[in-house]
């Protein structure tokens, strides 16, 4: 049987992390055993789904290049289906109307004091219309008396499955009250929607959220009702924050969401790699996957039962995300073949005004060169147009600390610096190893470290007072602009 999984998104907010390692798991599964990828939108919640949080949600699956194999099933289409389905159960007997009045069925209180008492006398059955006679039930209905459709729950036996990472999970029937298919106005619940459209959808395994073990009780009863067989359930272990709660969208804000990490100058195939070894790992000892290999290792039984940590701090913004993420996506543009990683610097240049056509031409071997050098000490591809900017324009920042501890503690390189760019002025072979020799006699002349002079003309050149060799600055920056900025007295002014 080929295996079919689904994402089941509500669009009530972004794509959250939790959300996109859940779709994550679905796909590698899915592309692992040959089987199908689908996408459903539950919209069923009116109130609160919004096409704006379709569409982030969408982008988000585009960015982690998660397309579906199959047209998208939006739930909301189909609650004419599920109406039908829950009428049927209202014919066959395994379900019953329930008159009780509107503002008792709505209150949280009354609801849940009814439950609690149920619970205390071991009697989830604990509703006067449940045995009420099909001839009094539909004497009630014809009159227009307004009702709901609950399942009828049988009084002993229990629900059981084997769930493949928590292994097997039971659950008497006297802790589940009778379910709510339909509300009053005829608007199907999520249990009842959630079964009918993987039914129809032929989802063989359900991956999803720890949070769902207590909803997979009550679907399979739904399952048991219709006389069909569930599919094999995987719930995997919760994201955590810092501190033990559980990772949100309402509490943790923007730092839970994918496109934040697209905007930051994130790579979707490193994101994707993190979120992978989020509370899953392939037993053994390594870090860096393709999304090939991670296909190709993925299983369930990989699957962590431990909640998984984000580690962030939201008051510091040096670890405004987690240490780890950052490390792999730095590492990703660190290593990622030259041609992979040139159309995100570009993409990354444009709207930062710093991208010339001529990078594709005359100056393209210019460009990957310097994209080349440059890229080892990144994190993010924000970093090329910020911290990279001095390589591409000549309108840069220059960033004080370095200023302060590289220039100004010396104040000998307020003359020395303009006296090395007239060195440099006669020189035809701006190279490597002419530029080393040129320096290196300057500083000897000078009396002066070779680092006071290097560091001093890093300050200038890019701003920074780290990056690639300083040699390496030079012969890519080129002798034209080296003479100028060692003259320039913008950052001793500043």
């Amino acid at each position: 049987m080929t295996k079919r999984v689904r994402f089941a998104p509500s669009p009530t907010g972004y794509l959250h992390i939790g959300s996109a390692r859940t779709a994550l798991f679905n796909y590698l599964y899915a592309r692992n055993q040959g089987g199908k990828f689908l996408l459903r939108i539950e919209d069923t919640d009116l109130a609160r789904s919004t096409e704006e949080s379709t569409r982030s949600i969408l982008d988000g699956l585009a960015w982690l290049g998660f397309a579906p194999d199959e047209e998208i099933v939006y739930q909301s289409n189909n609650a004419d289906k599920h109406r039908a389905i829950a009428l049927k159960l209202l014919e066959e007997g395994k379900a019953y109307r329930d008159f009780t009045p509107k503002e008792d069925r709505g209150d949280k209180d009354v609801k849940a004091a009814i439950v609690e008492r149920a619970r205390e006398q071991k009697n989830m059955r604990d509703n006067q219309f449940r045995d009420l006679s099909r001839e009094e039930s539909d004497a009630k209905a014809a009159a227009g008396e307004p009702f709901a459709i609950r399942l009828k729950v049988g009084e002993t036996g229990k629900t059981a499955f084997e769930d493949a990472v928590y292994g097997l999970q039971e659950r008497d029937y006297s802790e589940i009250e009778d379910l709510v298919l339909l509300r009053s106005d005829g608007h199907p619940l999520y249990n009842l929607a959630v079964v009918c459209d993987d039914i129809e959808m032929e989802i063989t395994d359900v991956i999803r959220g720890q949070d769902h073990l207590t909803n997979t009780h009550k679907q399979i009863l739904i399952y048991e009702a219709l006389e069909k067989t569930p599919p094999r359930f995987a719930h995997l272990p919760l994201i955590l924050a810092p501190g033990g709660k559980k990772l949100s969208k309402r509490i943790h804000g923007e730092i839970v969401s994918m496109t934040t990490y697209r905007d930051a100058g994130f790579l979707a195939a490193a994101f994707r790699n993190f979120l992978a070894l989020l509370g899953w790992s392939a037993g053994e000892e390594r870090e860096i996957y393709s999304l090939d290999e991670l296909v190709e290792k993925f299983s369930l039984e990989g699957i962590h039962r431990s909640n998984a940590i984000f580690n962030f701090d939201s008051n510091n913004s040096r670890r405004w995300t987690d240490d780890k993420a950052m490390w792999m996506n730095a590492e990703y543009i660190r290593t990622m073949p030259l041609e992979e990683i040139l159309p995100f610097v570009k993409a990354e240049l444009k709207p930062a005004k710093l991208w010339r056509d001529e990078y594709e031409d005359e100056d393209k071997e210019w460009f990957e060169k310097t994209v080349d050098l440059i890229r080892e000490r990144f994190f993010t591809l924000k970093d090329f147009s910020t911290q990279g900017r001095a390589y591409f324009s000549e309108d840069f920042d220059f960033d004080q600390a370095a200023i302060d501890k590289n220039l100004k503690k010396f104040p000998d390189l307020q003359a020395w610096l303009p006296e090395l760019a007239e060195r440099f002025a006669p020189v035809e072979d701006f190279t490597h190893d002419r530029i080393e020799e040129i320096v290196k006699q300057f500083a000897e002349e000078k009396g002066a470290k070779l680092g006071q002079i290097m560091n001093g003309s890093r300050a200038l050149l890019t701003g920074l007072a780290v990056g690639p060799s300083m040699l390496a600055v030079f012969e890519t920056l080129g002798k034209e602009k080296s003479i100028r900025r060692l003259k320039s007295r913008v950052a001793w002014n500043q």
